[in-house]
């Protein structure tokens, strides 16, 4: 195919449809260690004769066309492999997390088990590190349990028939940030809209693009955005795990450079660790580097802002940034900005709980779709008036895995509601928040991030070191709570304690009850998103002290 010609992405109605076409061209894919050593790579040529000798093994093992097989996303050509194995068998892949949660072997593995019953897999395919931990998750709920190394070795030369337009391509879980991750399934034709979406309204991907992406496959931003679009588009990707990025941000910075990245993609709180560790070695260039896409939670401006000013020097344009919102119900994206632009609510009729934070506008909504701000009722509402974000259009999930328990979002008009605040300027988005996560206090509604930052600003904390939120008082409205994470003696600690109390009421207007909490304690998903909901159930379990009475 000649990428850059047309509307990219579209002419393909599966990924496997879209595998076989780059099949036939020379881009693949490379892999980096920790060193940045390039580990393995693997054209799309090879990816396609893997996953073709992975999906007669997994047929093989005795599973069925529309089974559901769960596969643990280890960066690396074995998961790729597994996945699009599973495309070929007419399977549907479940992407897990490879082992991030905090608790250990046993915590894991239950999760493992949790997320494979949501799903209803029949089987687990898993790297040798962890054959242990998938066959006792698999051994739980009665399903197989498939190591990545017999997937290498085959099975019987059967026929297969690909999974089709109409069907599931994938099993993807919401990041889960104010409640347990929800099983989305997304369809061959939602991901296609998607991917094309990408593709054109996003990247505008052209001959000359090579992306470079450290975020995980079980997340819908690294797997749809870095490896799906790029399938589509005949893209080479080059990949380092999220652990190495975790212990080594730089290196992101130092392989894009080395590489001549020109697309990339990351929540904020990757380009500000980036911009922190970033080596000063005169030797880095990104000045090749034209699309930055940033997403995956709320987008924070200071973080941008110390990241081009860290590497405007090294070449970097901060016309490269790429705002965006969108979510796993969505397949992935909902809009795109063309460039970092910000809105001061204040300036004019849109007032969003009378905050002074400038947000960053995230765009139109992508091709194909509806996006509109409603009140509670539904009812659309004006521009600059803030409401709940509803969008509709080829890309939304049809409804979760199992809706007796986890309800439908979608209302009889095909409208999903995101579960998410935001209002319109001039057309285009400007997401504030998690309507969940709002605080109400005398009649005003208050941005948890707007506190979180705040007090983050104050050292030693540095961002992810807060969570706030909001604790009915009894009478309407809610007490302030921020848990602060400090290690600090006693008498240190009630010194920053009084720091945050004082910045919070200078910024905001509002009496907040600030509670230390130990290194590490404040949960986080899989992801990397603060779960203030989970933060807030801790805070009244007693696990951080006891809990003050609303009298």
């Amino acid at each position: 195919m000649s990428r850059g010609n047309g509307r990219l992405g579209a002419e393909f109605r599966t990924i496997a449809e879209a595998l076989d076409a780059a099949a036939g061209g020379d881009a693949g894919l490379g892999f980096f260690s920790s060193r940045g050593e390039l580990a393995s790579s693997m054209s799309y040529a090879a990816l396609r004769e893997a996953a073709l000798t992975a999906g007669r093994a997994l047929l093989s093992s005795g599973l069925a066309r529309g089974d559901r097989v769960a596969v643990i996303a280890e960066t690396g050509p074995d998961f790729l492999s597994a996945f699009h194995g599973c495309q070929y068998a007419g399977l549907v892949p479940c992407p897990l997390p490879f082992m991030t949660f905090i608790g250990g072997r046993d915590a894991y593995c239950a999760r493992i088990g949790s997320l494979m019953r949501a799903a209803d897999a029949r089987a687990i395919c898993a790297p040798a590190a962890l054959e242990g931990v998938a066959r006792e998750a698999a051994e739980g709920i009665g399903a197989l349990a498939l190591s990545f190394d017999q997937l290498r070795i085959g099975g019987a030369n059967m026929p297969m028939t690909p999974s089709g337009p109409d069907d599931l391509a994938y099993i993807q879980f919401s990041s889960g940030s104010t409640a347990a991750p929800k099983g989305v399934p997304v369809r061959q034709a939602a991901l296609r809209a998607n991917v094309a979406a990408i593709l054109n309204d996003g990247v505008q991907l052209t001959q000359e693009d090579r992306a470079f992406s450290w975020l995980p496959f079980y997340h819908d931003m690294g797997l749809v955005s870095l490896s799906l679009a790029a399938l589509f588009g005949q893209c080479p990707v080059d990949y380092i795990a999220p652990s190495s990025f975790a212990r080594r941000p730089g290196l992101w910075i130092e392989l894009m450079s080395r590489l001549g990245s020109t697309i990339t993609a990351a929540p904020t709180f990757g380009y500000r660790l980036a911009a922190q560790r970033a080596a000063p070695a005169d030797a880095i260039d990104l000045s090749r580097l034209r699309i930055a896409g940033v997403g995956g939670d709320m987008i924070r401006l200071d973080d941008l802002e110390a990241f081009a000013a860290a590497l405007s020097a090294k070449g970097f344009d901060a016309a490269a940034f790429r705002p965006s919102y969108g979510l796993a119900e969505a397949t992935l994206a909902v809009a795109f900005a063309d460039r970092l632009e910000t809105h001061d609510p204040s300036s004019d009729a849109a007032q969003p709980g009378e905050s002074a934070r400038r947000f960053v506008v995230c765009g139109r909504v992508i091709s194909g779709h509806e996006l509109i701000i409603a009140a509670p009722d539904g009812a659309p509402m004006p521009g600059g008036e803030v409401g709940r974000i509803l969008v509709r259009g080829p890309s939304i999930m049809d409804g979760y895995v199992r809706p007796s328990t986890d309800g439908s979002p979608l209302g009889p008009d095909g409208f999903l509601d995101t579960g998410d605040l935001g209002y319109l300027v001039e057309g285009k988005l400007v997401v504030t928040g998690r309507a969940r996560d709002v605080l109400h206090f005398r009649g005003r509604n208050i941005w948890p991030e707007d506190i979180e930052w705040t007090a983050e600003r104050i050292p030693p904390l540095k961002a992810g070191d807060t969570a706030a939120f909001g604790v009915s008082d009894g009478a309407g409205d809610d007490r302030l709570v921020v848990l602060v994470q400090s290690g600090m003696p006693d008498d240190a600690a009630e010194t920053l304690c009084q720091r945050v109390r004082v910045a919070v009421s200078e910024a905001a207007g509002v009496v907040c009850e600030v509670v230390t909490v130990p290194p590490r304690s404040l949960p986080f998903t899989s992801s990397g998103k603060l779960s203030r909901q989970a933060a807030r159930l801790k805070y009244l379990g007693g696990e951080f002290g006891r809990v003050p009475s609303a009298d």
